[in-house]
Order: C-alpha cells, then structure tokens, then sequence
C-alpha cells in the first residue's frame, strides 16, 4: 500500500494547451499532509474522495506554497494546462483563482467511470474533449508568445518577449492581469522556479535558468518554496508533493 504517481506527456497536436496528465492515488491507508508549489499551470483536478463521490475542481495559478491533506483512499486525475488553453478551452479569465480553486460541474467534460479506471482511459477521453474543442485558428501573437515562454522555461524578459511578439509590454501585461491574475514577468519568475524543480530533486543547488547569482537563485528559491533549495532537495517525508512528483514525469 502506498503513493501511486503517475504522469503522461499530451501528443503533439495539444501540446501547446496541456503541460502533462497525472495520477495520484493515496493507498497508505492514512491522510498525508504535503505543499503544493507554484508550477504556473492551471490544473483542473477530477477527484474521487473518500466519500466514494467525484468532484471537478479547476486551480488557478499558485503563487505562494499551499498547505494541503491528501486523504487516505483518495484517487485524482488532473490535467496541467498552460496558460494558452484558459482562453481557448476554458473560455473564461482565472483571475480571482490566484492560489484557490472552484468547484465546477461534473459533467464539464462528461467523464464517466470508465474513464477513471487508468491514466490512459483518462488521457484519451481528456485528449478527446481538448482536440474538440480546440478552434481551428488561434491568435498567432498568443501562440508565438507562449512558445516563447516555455522554450525558456521563463528565463527571458519582458522586452525581449515584446520585441519578438510585436505586441507593447504594457499590452502583455494588461491582458495577463486580466486573464489570469498576475503579471508577465511574474509569471516568468514562477515558470523558471517550476523549472528548477528538476534539478533541485537530483541534489543540485545550483541555477540551471537564468538567475542572476547564487544568492538570487537561493532568495527566489526562498520566496516560492518558503525554504532553501537545500531543504527542498532532501523533501523529508516527501513533504513537497512538486519534487516527489517531477521524477515521475518522462522527459
């Protein structure tokens, strides 16, 4: 009996909406308390608690560490969306979801219980709803904007992404606050500290992005996690779900 962790990668053709697909089934038989760290992805989350019941609950972006239970006997499916897909797929701004989540109608996606059997019944019904509901043109500057923030894992700037996108910063910046709650280099600075989860997990406490120095690397480190990289590292007890779960997910 013990912490299922599963993750699967999206094919190609969505992979521009959805980061990955993951599975978490707690069978130890007892609630584990763990934290939950920025990742910048927006997750929505079907799960099957205890009760026997299922719940749909979409998250918007995290910010700051969350402290959360995960109940003896619970199983979740959830699927790590990038930020392209709250426009596109989800079709409504996340804004007052910075650091909390909503309950939305079980039947959003119309998953049934054959779909919750496995991570692939899961990713194939969830591949399903996105390749249909993904239109067929989407706006080129978004799309070139994102791919330019994930090829880097958030290490550019704000100028540099402007200049490439021809779209003026205080125009990026308007429409990130209003979609999705913070700014653009916010956002950048939490997708790098996402990105170093990796490498912090194989025991090195050095930047692999683009921080300015050691001490910067440390205090950004310290403003997202609440702890050094060094503490994040040894994840005693496996107390930041993020650092036992990014060894599970394939290159």
């Amino acid at each position: 009996m013990n912490l299922i962790i599963r993750s699967a990668l999206p094919d190609h053709s969505i992979s521009h909406f959805v980061h990955s697909f993951w599975l978490l089934e707690n069978n130890t038989g007892k609630d584990i308390p763990t934290t939950i760290l920025p990742n910048g992805m927006v997750d929505m989350m079907v799960m099957k608690m205890s009760s026997g019941n299922w719940e749909m609950i979409l998250r918007g972006i995290d910010t700051v560490p969350s402290q959360v239970i995960i109940e003896a006997g619970m199983k979740m499916f959830s699927i790590g969306f990038k930020l392209l897909a709250v426009e596109y797929l989800l079709g409504s701004s996340i804004k007052d979801l910075l650091n909390e989540g909503k309950n939305i109608p079980n039947d959003f996606w119309k998953f049934e219980d054959d779909d919750m059997n496995s991570l692939e019944n899961f990713c194939s019904k969830a591949m399903q709803k996105i390749k249909a509901l993904s239109p067929e043109n989407t706006d080129s500057r978004k799309k070139k904007l994102f791919e330019l923030i994930y090829l880097s894992n958030g290490s550019i700037t704000v100028k540099e992404l402007s200049d490439s996108v021809y779209w003026s910063s205080r125009q990026i910046n308007r429409y990130f606050n209003q979609q999705f709650g913070i700014s653009l280099k916010t956002y950048c600075n939490i997708l790098r500290f996402g990105a170093s989860f990796k490498h912090i997990s194989e025991g090195n406490l050095f930047p692999e992005q683009n921080f300015t120095d050691q001490n910067h690397f440390i205090k950004e480190i310290k403003k997202y996690a609440g702890v050094t990289p060094k503490e994040l590292s040894k994840n005693k007890d496996d107390r930041f779900i993020d650092i036992t779960a990014v060894r599970k997910l394939p290159s």
